[in-house]
């Protein structure tokens, strides 16, 4: 991390905050995360953001009120409420150095997730479950939804594991998980026992639809008992859907033909996604409005597909499977960012850090963060599809959660990787360790002098 906070404002966020109600120094934070009811508030400037000072009480934000922004004064620091991520895989993640895909292939993947599943202990995915847990954590991210590999034999350990770190982390971060398997076990006696036990833990049921296995004339047919057993359970759905680029947005399509027919009392979620970005523009529409009027919600995972998907022959293709955002977005799809995968198999990059996540998304799929639309996708819509108690607006007696960036604007925060400061309830936390000087370097600069 190498931009300092702009000049005035670091030692004011270092010395801390004083007991009982006090005032934060200035900051910029984007209009679409303050309440529309302060009309008090002026709009947004170019970048929509709004110079306001914040006044903290127990952990709430007890006032709002509008700040200096006079010409000559240094600009204060940009801010968000803390995002969200929801997809991760924490079960598997940090996994790469003993399982790398060089190939960078959806099947070498596969191959060499399955060896990494039969390997896996619950201990395993304690350590790598708390890492991923306390760098978000420190990042700024307030909730995540991890998918957990629940069929095979590391389905116990990781269960285990993570059930236990959602007891370790629950008040500080909400961590929410999805039953991850092929969608025709949920129609077998052991999916019926799997379901019954994560109602019990307040999970998801998931699945894979199409790719990267192969689709099915039975496809409907299991994908239909899953909705019926999520009904009868009270359990929401999230799925792993149409992540490639063959067949394009056929699994979406699908399901959104059973809901249309059938109808689903539960929240389903679409993961991925990434085909229907194929679809030519006019099917994509159409497509997109039927998923808004059967209230689908879709997060898009930019960083795991632009890295697997898309290539050919060892070359890049012109086409890049990724849900199609701003079209979806449009026709009324709730739609959320993940990070998906933190060096393991699938992706060797990662970190569970929203901000980069953030930085990535903003080119990857132009969501320009001074628009509504495009921060949302990390912040309010993100936490509306979760079910979060605080869609991340910050109101009277909002949580006095923020994190504050060495950048003043949208242009400097998408130039270079930002300092950052999360506060948590009024207080400020500890940065991750990376942010500290990597040893590695540190003893290299030591032996080559000034």
């Amino acid at each position: 991390m190498t931009a300092p906070p702009p000049a005035g404002t670091a030692s004011a966020l270092a010395s801390g905050l004083a007991p009982g109600r006090c005032w934060l120094p200035p900051l910029r934070l984007p209009r679409a995360l303050l309440d529309p009811a302060l009309t008090d508030l002026p709009a947004g400037n170019g970048e929509g953001l709004v110079t306001v000072r914040l006044a903290i009480d127990a952990g709430r934000i007890s006032a709002i009120e509008a700040g200096p922004d006079a010409a000559g004064q240094p600009a204060a620091p940009l801010a968000i409420t803390p995002p969200v991520d929801a997809h991760v895989h924490l079960d598997k993640a940090f996994s790469w150095s003993g399982f790398p895909n060089p190939s960078a292939t959806m099947a070498a993947a596969l191959v060499a997730n399955g060896r990494e599943a039969e390997q896996r202990t619950a201990n395993q995915v304690l350590e790598r479950g708390e890492a991923g847990l306390d760098r978000a954590w420190r990042y700024g991210l307030r909730a995540l939804r991890s998918h957990v590999d629940s069929a095979g034999p590391a389905a116990e350990a990781s269960w285990q594991a993570l059930l236990e770190l959602q007891q370790r982390w629950r008040g500080r971060l909400e961590l929410q998980l999805v039953a991850l398997v092929p969608i025709a076990f949920w129609s077998s006696p052991a999916g019926l026992e799997l379901a019954r036990r994560v109602a019990g833990a307040g999970g998801l049921l998931g699945g894979v639809l199409g790719p990267p296995f192969r689709r099915s004339a039975s496809d409907a047919e299991h994908l239909l008992a899953l909705l019926r057993l999520a009904e009868r359970l009270g359990c929401p759905v999230d799925l792993h859907v149409d992540e490639g680029s063959a067949a394009p947005g056929a699994g979406v399509a699908l399901l959104t033909s059973l809901i249309e027919r059938q109808g689903c009392g539960v929240p389903v979620t679409c993961s991925h996604a990434s085909s229907m970005g194929l679809l030519p523009l006019g099917a994509r529409i159409r497509l997109a409005e039927r998923m808004a009027a059967a209230g689908l919600q879709v997060v898009a995972l930019p960083t795991t597909n632009f890295w697997l998907l898309g290539h050919q022959g060892g070359l890049t293709t012109p086409e890049r499977p990724l849900a199609p955002i701003r079209v979806l977005q449009q026709a009324g799809v709730p739609v959320a960012l993940g990070g998906d995968n933190v060096q393991d198999p699938w992706y060797p990059g990662g970190d569970f850090d929203p901000i980069e996540l953030l930085r990535f998304a903003a080119p990857a799929a132009q969501l320009a963060p001074w628009r509504r639309l495009g921060l949302a996708p990390l912040t309010s819509a993100a936490a509306r599809l979760m079910g979060l108690d605080w869609d991340g607006v910050l109101r009277l007696g909002s949580p006095a959660d923020l994190v504050v960036l060495g950048a003043s604007s949208w242009s400097e925060l998408l130039a270079r990787p930002p300092q950052r400061r999360v506060l948590r309830a009024g207080e400020w936390l500890q940065p991750p360790a990376a942010e500290a000087p990597q040893p590695l370097l540190s003893r290299f600069l030591a032996r080559v002098g000034p």
